[in-house]
């Protein structure tokens, strides 16, 4: 049971949300008949509301203007036209003043709907969140995801990346900044036939230059111009957001300019480069080694049967914490340990990078070759690290009240297990597992493997084999699932937990 009301706020004026649920002191015991639970106490939730309630306010009030200022010009608009159907014989000094009246109320009708456009448009650039993301990251996925929409009736989009300067970190709405680069390159096929387009981004003193160039000057400042301005319209879907307010969301400056000398022209967009976020992925290593093995002695779903309390939410409004580890070899029950845990945040379907649980760990063993090979971790740079005693307690209070997702989790799963007497850390929450969800989604696939599913779901595959990086590319996996998972008829954490355990996959034993 849980309670939840509205106050009238706080001494400074502050709108406040309170959510209270009892705490049960005998949690997981049966009652008999009639035997009420006891409660050892609450625990309140205060969610600040006041820029949400201010946000709808705003809403209500451009949807109510707009109902009261469209009422009169449309009624007079009507009566104009109704006038002149039923007396097509009226003098045309009375046609013309029939039609006048039609030209000023629907001018006053524009008017009307480009002042709702624009104040609903500023309420969406406040709701925007900037985060810290890579420019290569960007380009990289900027690439992917117009090869992806490009096609049908015509030949696939070319997209070629070039002078990516390395290290420019960049502070936007990365997914708002997508969906407008892509839509500038779509339109550029749909509307001229491109056949290729390229994507650079370099520095320039304190700002990052982002090109999107293709070959040809044929088009003009004004359509451009027109480009930038109007709404990011799309077959099947429309959008009240221009190019250019994602762009000074992001506080850039984008224009067009033509190169007749290299006869060219391209959209140039220019971004204040961002400091690089403290926790990073390591750099990215090739794997030369043995993957770890798919499949363990031990029963993901069997282990984690005692929280049941989720199992009917949507999957789409649960909180998951993404993770992966990096151990000292493949053979947690003989003694290999635990030398990184990586970790981010998804909240609302949204990807969080800059949540992140990044942690190296000092193993008590020693380390295979074949395990150096793969992640690049040494003795060198594990001394002077936590010992696994001190991570743990820490990953689970990052864990807590979330559904924890990895790829392949039982093997990662089975090193925290081991842990559990040493630490008296354990890990009690539902787990989802991508490598079965994708033997669910696709289970005609030869391979379930994290770059093969990455690679099937267009998602860029970076700082491959280390932790963080792994759980990146798991996360990013996990959200395209989401809607497919839907389609299916997989929809509540329930469903998906059920699914994962139908699985020829999970139905393999050693």
């Amino acid at each position: 049971m849980t309670t939840e009301c509205g106050g009238p706020g706080t001494a400074t004026g502050r709108l406040l949300r309170a959510h209270m649920s009892p705490v049960r002191a005998d949690r997981g015991r049966r009652h008999a008949d009639g035997e009420a639970p006891s409660i050892s106490g609450f625990v309140l939730v205060l969610d600040d509301v006041t820029t949400t309630n201010e946000r709808h306010t705003r809403r209500d009030a451009v949807i109510q203007s707009l109902i009261e200022g469209c009422r009169g010009p449309l009624g007079s608009v009507r009566a104009a036209a109704e006038m002149l159907c039923d007396f097509p014989d009226m003098l045309s000094e009375e046609k013309d003043r029939f039609m006048h009246a039609i030209r000023d109320e629907a001018t006053a009708l524009s008017s009307q709907f480009e002042k709702a456009a624009r104040a609903f448009s500023s309420d969406l650039r406040e709701r925007w969140v900037l985060e810290e993301i890579s420019g290569a990251e960007i380009l990289l996925a900027t690439a992917g995801g117009i090869q992806e929409k490009s096609g049908g009736e015509r030949p696939p989009l070319a997209v070629k990346t070039e002078h990516v300067e390395k290290g420019l970190w960049l502070r936007v709405d990365s997914f708002a900044l997508l969906q407008a680069l892509r839509y500038l390159a779509l339109r550029l096929q749909d509307e001229y036939r491109i056949p290729e387009v390229r994507l650079s981004l370099t520095r320039s003193g304190h700002l990052a230059q982002l090109d999107l160039s293709w070959p040809g000057t044929f088009m003009n400042n004004e359509t451009a111009m027109s480009w930038l301005q109007d709404p990011m319209n799309v077959p099947g879907k429309s959008a009240s957001l221009s190019v250019t307010d994602v762009i000074e969301r992001c506080n850039g400056d984008i224009w067009f300019q033509r190169e007749r000398v290299s006869h060219r022209a391209f959209f140039r967009t220019v971004l204040p480069i961002s400091a690089a976020p403290g926790d990073l992925p390591m750099p990215m290593i090739a794997a030369t080694a043995e993957e770890r093995p798919e499949f363990y002695d031990f029963d993901l779903f069997d282990w984690l049967a005692g929280s049941h309390e989720l199992d009917d939410l949507p999957l789409s409004e649960l909180a998951y914490t993404v993770f992966d580890t990096e151990t000292t070899g493949l053979q947690p029950s003989q003694g290999d340990e635990i030398i990184q845990i990586g970790a981010t945040r998804i909240v609302n379907s949204r990807l969080l990078r800059h949540e992140c649980f990044d942690q190296l760990v000092k193993p008590l063993v020693r380390l295979s070759p074949g395990s150096i090979e793969v992640h690049g971790l040494t003795r060198e740079l594990l001394a002077g690290q936590p010992s696994i005693d001190a991570v743990l307690p820490r990953f689970h209070a990052f864990c807590a009240d979330t559904v924890p997702v990895g790829h392949n989790a039982a093997f990662d799963l089975r090193f925290l297990q081991l842990q559990e007497k040493r630490t008296g850390v354990r890990f009690e929450q539902p787990v989802l597992d991508t490598l079965l969800l994708s033997s669910v989604l696709h289970p005609h696939q030869a391979t379930h493997q994290l770059e093969a599913i990455a690679e099937r779901m267009g998602v860029p595959v970076l700082g491959r084999h280390t932790a963080l990086g792994d759980a990146l590319v798991t996360a990013e996996i996990f959200l395209k699932m989401l809607p497919l998972l839907a389609e299916v008829g997989v929809k509540t954490l329930r469903q998906a937990r059920e699914a994962s355990q139908r699985s020829y996959l999970a139905r393999v034993r050693y």
